[in-house]
């Protein structure tokens, strides 16, 4: 099995995202380390009238339950607050980590060097190991204050990947457009695991 990647899910809207990474990943047989901010549980709360569970035994099946995907893959949930886990410490080897999806205050506060909280942390810890870090903006319309949290990311080596879909492979359903921005995310860790239809070149 491959080193861990971390999937962070903070609380911004688009959940969905997060959960159709998840599908994809376990079912390719990674190790995922997942934590989620504590307003992530309160978007979905808002979203989907549902509780993510605190303990993270529960959170495992909550997750796996959410993605269709209990066999495969290993699947270890952090508690937002818990700064003692394992991928606090650069010590602790992954291959990265992905933030899906990505709000702007956890943007600001990874631009700023906080960390406030594991998925903050986590993320911090990768800047400063020069490991991966991808993050999925999901917000609209931009500000310049969070232009220019972007851009300081992506001055220290911070992949972003909007959630915006495309539509040239001819999607069907929502879970089509997803799984694109899924797929172009993971693209950023080399990662192919999505059938997805890509670019082969002019339409004739």
């Amino acid at each position: 099995m491959n080193k861990p990647l971390i999937i962070g899910i903070s609380g911004a809207s688009g959940l969905i995202y997060a959960v159709r990474a998840l599908k994809f990943l376990l079912e390719a047989d990674y190790a995922i380390e997942l934590v989620a901010s504590r307003a992530a549980y309160m978007v979905w709360q808002a979203e989907e009238n549902i509780k993510i569970p605190a303990e993270p035994d529960l959170q495992e099946h909550f997750w796996r339950e959410k993605a269709e995907v209990f066999n495969s893959g290993k699947l270890n949930c952090h508690r937002w607050g818990d700064v003692g886990a394992n991928i606090a410490s650069g010590s602790f080897r992954t291959l990265g980590m992905i933030v899906i999806p990505c709000s702007m205050s956890t943007v600001g506060k990874i631009a700023a060097g906080l960390s406030s909280d594991l998925l903050e942390r986590a993320a911090d810890v990768q800047i400063k190991e020069g490991r991966p870090l991808v993050i999925v903006p999901r917000e609209t319309p931009l500000s310049l204050i969070h232009l220019r949290n972007l851009t300081q990311l992506a001055e220290t080596g911070v992949r972003i990947v909007p959630a915006i879909p495309a539509w040239y492979h001819n999607p069907q359903t929502i879970e089509d457009l997803v799984d694109f921005v899924v797929a172009r995310v993971l693209d950023q860790l080399d990662i192919d695991c999505i059938p997805i239809a890509r670019w082969q070149g002019d339409i004739k």
